[in-house]
């Protein structure tokens, strides 16, 4: 097995929480809510009526900000691009740019062939193509004439690829809403056995369509009844009135390195990545089962060598569904035995709501920034303590905590988990 150990060296954030890492972490702190009624569409005849809505975000206005900061002709790529992908790859072009740059990759020099990426995602741009289709039933001639290019999922990786120039692997991953922890465990794994020195971890926001939106309360998997009016309330992770997940746009992306070669470029480490280990549960629905997030956090625990009680820190799955917030519970009481009262353990969602595919990538940014911080955001909307939630949830204020270790739990739809283990890089 390969020791070579990996660093997180740049990272990017792009929610209705903020554009900045700073930003992102001081609203989070501050316990603010990310979610209000949709504006990307108009919600007449579907049920969701709620959202973390990003739609409006000025992403020209992104672009020109990279002017002076990106080489001339990267930002030249950039211009060109913008005007032309669909809404969901600008989002994570822009978000690799300021990873990029956040890593100080921009200084170089580094060798392109030995440089991946890896998107996290599938079906990434279902309201692009939703708009197509109805254009299509219109006049068909009308549609996007790039749209067979711009639909697939691997346009994401293909454009970061051109503007930053990554000429090694670059690929999709697709694992529901483990996708983020199932890219980063494939860029590890590019590192350790296959000669790469750096992966472009990114995770892109789910462009939910309409008929996504209208499905998925068929299901009875989101919030659509009681918080219409109070949209900020309706992301509830642990209390009683939880209802089910609150959909929201979410980017973020990960610049994850070989270590002894980030240290040797003076680079700065934000936190190691010891391992991502993944199970399943061998059940396409949508329901969550301990055994197999049991196995998952228990598979990574062994592979990395740390034991349970070294793990200060679980940012939480907590979704805010009424079987999916105490099944967690459950599995993390089942691994961890007595430790399991000493965890600190938050649930980034209550915020941002769930941005799906990318949640493990956005809230991993999430986790680092807590940890290098030594504060915990809070759980926020938690009114009525379902009486399942007995472990330390940091219900409603940010607290201080000393954090080596973070476990960050992701569990997606057709029982698909993965869970990721960071420590706090000491030099």
């Amino acid at each position: 097995m390969s020791t070579k150990r990996i660093a997180v060296t740049g990272m990017a954030i792009n929610t209705p929480l903020g554009d900045t890492i700073a930003g992102f972490l001081d609203a989070l702190l501050a316990g603010r809510s990310a979610i209000t009624n949709w504006r990307a569409f108009d919600t007449t005849g579907i049920y969701s009526k709620v959202g973390g809505d990003n739609s409006a975000y000025d992403v020209q206005s992104k672009v020109k900000s990279f002017e002076t900061r990106l080489a001339p002709d990267i930002h030249q790529r950039m211009r060109k691009l913008s005007t032309r992908i669909a809404w969901s790859s600008r989002l994570t072009m822009l978000a690799a740019a300021d990873a990029w740059l956040d890593a100080g990759l921009d200084q170089g020099p580094y060798d392109p062939t030995r440089v991946g990426v890896v998107v996290a995602g599938h079906n990434l741009s279902s309201n692009y193509v939703q708009q197509n289709v109805e254009e299509f039933t219109d006049e068909p001639d009308y549609i996007d004439p790039f749209f067979s290019l711009h639909g697939l999922d691997t346009d994401h990786a293909g454009t970061v690829s051109e503007i930053l120039q990554a000429r090694g692997p670059i690929y999709t991953v697709g694992a529901a809403c483990a996708s983020g922890n199932t890219a980063l465990r494939c860029a590890v794994d590019e590192i350790r056995y296959h000669d790469i020195d750096a992966v472009i971890v990114a995770g892109a926001t789910l462009d939910f369509a309409k008929i996504d939106l209208h499905g998925m309360c068929l299901m009875g998997a989101i919030s659509f009844q009681s918080f219409n009016e109070e949209p900020a309330r309706a992301s509830r992770p642990y209390d009683t009135a939880r209802e089910g997940f609150v959909p929201s746009h979410g980017t973020a992306v990960l610049i994850v390195e070989d270590l002894d070669k980030a240290v040797a470029r003076g680079a700065r480490i934000y936190a190691e990545v010891l391992g991502v280990e993944a199970s399943s549960d061998g059940n396409h629905l949508p329901q969550p089962h301990e055994e197999g997030q049991v196995a998952a956090m228990s598979k990574v625990l062994a592979q990395t060598g740390v034991a349970a009680e070294q793990i200060d820190f679980i940012s939480a799955h907590a979704t805010s569904t009424p079987v999916g917030d105490v099944t967690e519970l459950r599995s993390i009481k089942q691994v961890f035995g007595k430790h399991a009262g000493r965890l600190k353990i938050n649930a980034p969602k209550s915020m941002l709501g769930h941005t799906c595919w990318s949640a493990p990538t956005v809230e991993s940014v999430a986790a680092i920034l807590q940890m290098n911080a030594g504060q915990l955001h809070p759980s926020i909307n938690i009114d009525d303590l379902d009486p399942e939630a007995d472990l330390d949830i940091c219900r409603g204020e940010a607290v201080p905590c000393d954090i080596e270790y973070v476990m960050k739990n992701s569990f997606g739809f057709g029982g698909i988990n993965s869970v990721a283990i960071f420590k706090r890089y000491e030099g």
